[in-house]
């Protein structure tokens, strides 16, 4: 007995996981805003509630008001754009506006050069609180878990911006192509 998978079937689990992260970036975005409001604006104490990193951000907000604020700023920018994808990828989903029988359009093209442009953001503010870490340790801080502040990871969200970018320009191409083939007919 075969079991054969087809691209559709492929395409629904995708599209499932999509909206499974999805839901996971938005809580956690939600959280890091909201606790980092709490913190800033309402209860000082509210830094103990952060889930992750907590001992390194109550260290540092105890240390300098400031310094706190720019890390966890950078956090709620580097998680909004993280859910921001994916947002855009289950909106490609539910538009249905791929048309598989002409995979080469703006809407594609757009999709994929917004991908590239947040993935390059993700990867310029994680670089951001990265080096700004490095500078705090300097002053005699601990030095700050990235992968606690889901800052980690600056050089692969930099990388995937360029490759994205670059195929955004082959689809750009294959628009060409495609508008062509299609004026011959």
């Amino acid at each position: 007995m075969e079991i054969k998978i087809t691209t559709n079937q492929i395409l629904k689990v995708l599209e499932i996981l999509s909206w499974i992260i999805f839901i996971g970036l938005c809580v956690e975005a939600g959280a890091i805003v909201i606790n980092t409001f709490i913190s800033l604006f309402i209860n000082p104490a509210g830094v103990e509630n952060f889930w992750k990193g907590k001992e390194y951000l109550s260290s540092l907000y105890q240390y300098d008001y400031g310094y706190f604020m720019v890390v966890a700023i950078i956090m709620c920018i580097v998680a909004i754009f993280k859910a921001i994808m994916f947002y855009l990828i289950i909106k490609m989903f539910v538009s249905k506006k791929l048309d598989f029988y002409k995979p080469f359009s703006l809407e594609l093209r757009h999709f994929i050069t917004r991908l590239s442009y947040l993935a390059f953001g993700i990867g310029l503010f994680s670089i951001s609180g990265d080096r700004y870490s490095e500078l705090l340790s300097k002053q005699g801080l601990q030095a700050a878990n990235l992968q606690l502040l889901n800052l980690q990871g600056a050089d692969v969200w930099l990388f995937m911006a360029v490759i994205l970018f670059i195929i955004s320009h082959i689809v750009k191409k294959g628009i060409e192509i495609q508008t062509e083939n299609e004026l011959t007919i």
